[in-house]
């Protein structure tokens, strides 16, 4: 509770009662704010005027609250980054210390509990010294705060050139705040104003409020501070920057001490106290603030997509200077879907894949839950800012170009996904009825213009091939099955396939899955032959997430990075929920995994599967000239989309390359991004759940021996030295096979 007021001193009772108070000190009441301007020039008609102004200055103040920082916080809450404008969070009072409570009133307005927002008695002290030759101010907590609150509120608004400091303010401007901090007693309790004051007030420019200085000066909470520090505090609000402690630290001490000396007067402390805290030497623990993705303290190219998610979202504000503005003044807390566990698992994994890395080669991790959507790890092997010799690349590999910061120095979002694509024709081949082990014409290798596709939608098709070619001669064999020709990753194969398919249910499939053009959201349009081997750049993110769906009984989960967002009044802000739908029926699923599974147990994968048999399935994927190589696989209880390429200039080519002291002749998406992918799912896929997937019908597997010799390839990085002879073996080791370009051949795989 307040302490009762006097009756001769209550100035919130009426104005009456000031303007009786100045007129009995000889002293012009509506001038008294100019403390500085002789009594003598004064004059009664002067006085009669100003009374006047003073009664029709607005009493009413808008008491908004003031700009804090917002929190970006792992699933498990470790924060991983803090956007703000003012370093500020918001404490109640009864998390402050009890010595910054008693120091800040001692030194700044010791009648405070006592007036009613403006001190009669410390301005006629203070008129008195002025007068005198002396300096001495008269502004009252109340009234520093309405100050800090009109100062606040410009900046919010965009004005902060109007703010006007002491120096600057007219008689008007001082007679304002002292009728406003009248105002302002009537409508809040004396707690209240000082609470609000301390959350409120500068202490550096790394520090608004007691608890960010607190944090600041002594890293420890505002709850914590001992009466040394918090007397040091107290005196710094005076002039921040001529007793800061770091760069003044003798100043610091003699302001602390007559805290200290104030603190006694008024019987705060006790002499015994106030002898041992002026003994203590004035000592620092300084944390620096950091803002921002760049100093995120992990995940920072994850952070800079939840930063895009509210940039991008209307319901932040109109504009995107709007909700930047929420962001860095709402004190949001932001809860996300990240798991630290993944996430420093997938960094130090990325790091690892090029540790020496001058030719600025690009790796990354994404992974997603599958049934959830929630993305549990967003790593790549830079940095957003420049640092040391590392990788400097602001631009996140991993997403959309919309949802990536630095998104306009980009031309695109995503890359070339190759042989990753397959999978789409192959879940259309079982959807229209056909058997896994039903063969193909695998030996067609050409397909014309003119040629009969089959589109009953009525979309043209758009390109041709004149001799279509896989990497690893041996397969391009009238008895293929369509199994062997998705898990040995054979161009033709999957072509022939095609042949026999709607291309429109080839689309809806894709569709149904949510791949689309990471540029510019659009469509991956499946008439354009390229496109049935990955010719349209797409987002790792967005592959992770249709894979997951094959892993989920074909329930696609859109992704989703933020759970919660709240603000510090409690108020709830729009965060994502949870957007599950069946994409493919869960039979076809339940064949399309089957068949991944075949990849990294005998196809293109053969080198990667899982430790001690961990059930999974992956496909892998390279584009032209191997610029872009991927592997996307998946466990059920874990997604990831593991890519290495050229993030600048895209069609580099990666042939003849040294990686980690190894020459490439041409880099396959089994070579790096495989082994990426396997060592990091080896880590993080027992976190998860890893049980066995459904098997699909057994008439959609069709007949498990094929009356056929399969021919043996070579490894992915060989090549083959003489014609492919029938396996001495079960599981041959076969190559990936490159996809072409719409009008001639090409290498993707």
């Amino acid at each position: 509770m307040a302490a009762r007021k006097s009756p001769l001193l209550d100035t919130a009772t009426t104005l009456g009662k000031i303007l009786g108070f100045l007129g009995i000190s000889a002293i012009c009441g509506v001038l008294v704010a100019g403390l500085l301007v002789p009594a003598a020039a004064l004059t009664g008609t002067s006085a009669t005027n100003s009374i006047q102004f003073f009664d029709n200055l607005p009493a009413e103040l808008t008491v908004n609250p003031p700009g804090q920082s917002t929190n970006v916080l792992a699933a498990d809450g470790t924060r991983l980054a803090t956007f703000y404008d003012e370093n500020r969070v918001r404490v109640p009072l009864d998390k402050m210390s009890k010595y910054i409570k008693d120091g800040i009133v001692s030194i700044e307005d010791a009648r405070f509990y006592e007036h009613g927002g403006v001190d009669g008695t410390g301005i006629l002290r203070a008129l008195t010294s002025n007068l005198t030759g002396g300096r001495q101010g008269a502004s009252t907590i109340t009234q520093q705060y309405v100050n800090n609150v009109i100062i606040e509120s410009q900046v919010a608004s965009g004005h902060a050139a109007e703010v006007k400091l002491g120096g600057d303010k007219t008689i008007g401007d001082k007679l304002r705040e002292m009728k406003l901090a009248i105002a302002l007693e009537k409508k809040y309790s004396k707690q209240q104003i000082l609470e609000g004051y301390l959350n409120i007030v500068f202490f550096n420019a790394n520090a608004y409020g007691i608890e960010a200085a607190s944090e600041y000066f002594f890293s420890r909470h505002a709850n914590d501070l001992t009466l040394p520090q918090a007397a040091l505090l107290a005196g710094l609000v005076n002039s921040p920057a001529s007793y800061d402690p770091t760069v003044h630290p003798k100043a610091s001490a003699g302001r602390r001490n007559l805290v200290l000396d104030a603190m006694l007067r008024q019987g705060k402390i006790t002499q015994k106290q106030h002898d041992d805290a002026v003994k203590t030497p004035v000592t620092v623990k300084v944390t620096q603030p950091k803002q921002g993705c760049t100093a995120a303290a992990m995940a920072p190219y994850f952070c800079q997509y939840v930063e895009r998610l509210i940039l991008n979202n209307p319901a932040f504000g109109q504009t995107e200077n709007d909700r930047e503005q929420i962001l860095h003044q709402g004190g949001l807390t932001i809860k996300t879907t990240l798991d630290p566990r993944l996430q420093k698992a997938a960094q130090k994994q990325v790091d690892s894949t090029v540790p020496d890395n001058p030719d600025r080669y690009g790796a990354s991790l994404v992974t997603v839950q599958p049934g959830t959507g929630r993305i549990l790890a967003m790593a790549q092997n830079t940095v957003p800012v420049k640092s040391g010799n590392k990788f400097d690349f602001i631009y996140n590999v991993n997403v959309d170009k919309n949802d990536a910061a630095g998104n306009s120095l980009m031309g695109d979002g995503g890359f070339q996904p190759g042989s990753t694509f397959k999978p789409f024709t192959f879940a259309e081949w079982l959807s229209e009825g056909h058997q896994m082990m039903q063969t193909v014409q695998a030996s067609r290798h050409s397909y014309p213009v003119g040629f009969p596709w089959k589109s009953s939608c009525g979309v043209p098709v758009d390109g041709h091939y004149d001799d279509l070619q896989n990497a690893t001669p041996g397969y391009d064999r009238d008895n293929l099955t369509m199994l062997e020709a998705l898990y040995n990753s054979v161009n033709t194969g999957i072509y022939a396939g095609a042949s026999e398919l709607d291309l429109c249910g080839i689309q809806n499939i894709v569709n149904a899955l949510g791949i689309h053009n990471g540029d510019n959201n659009q469509p991956v349009d499946m008439h354009t032959l390229g496109n049935i081997l990955g010719s349209t750049d797409v987002a790792p993110l967005t592959m992770a997430s249709a894979f997951a769906a094959y892993s989920h009984d074909g329930t696609l989960c859109a992704p989703i990075a933020i759970t919660e967002i709240s603000d510090g009044s409690g108020k709830k802000w729009p965060a994502q929920t949870q957007d599950c739908k069946e994409a493919i029926k869960p039979e076809i699923a339940h064949g399309v995994t089957y068949a991944l599974q075949q990849v990294l147990k005998k196809g293109s994968g053969y080198k990667i599967p899982l430790d001690n048999g961990i059930p999974a399935g992956a496909k892998t994927g390279t584009s032209d000239f191997s610029s872009q190589t991927w592997v996307v696989g998946f466990t059920s209880g874990l997604t990831t989309a593991s890519w290495f390429g050229n993030p600048e200039g895209k069609a580099r080519p990666m042939q003849g390359v040294t990686i980690n002291g190894k020459v490439w002749p041409q880099v396959d998406g089994a070579d790096i991004a495989g082994p990426q992918w396997q060592q990091y799912m080896n880590q993080v896929a027992p976190l998860y759940s890893t049980n066995p997937f459904p098997e699909p019908p057994q008439d959609m597997i069709g007949n498990t021996q094929p009356s056929y010799n399969v021919p043996a390839a070579p490894a992915p990085d060989q090549q083959p030295q003489q014609q492919p002879q029938p396996p001495q073996q079960q599981s041959p080791a076969p190559a990936p096979s490159p996809a072409p370009a719409p009008s001639k051949p090409g290498k993707k795989h």
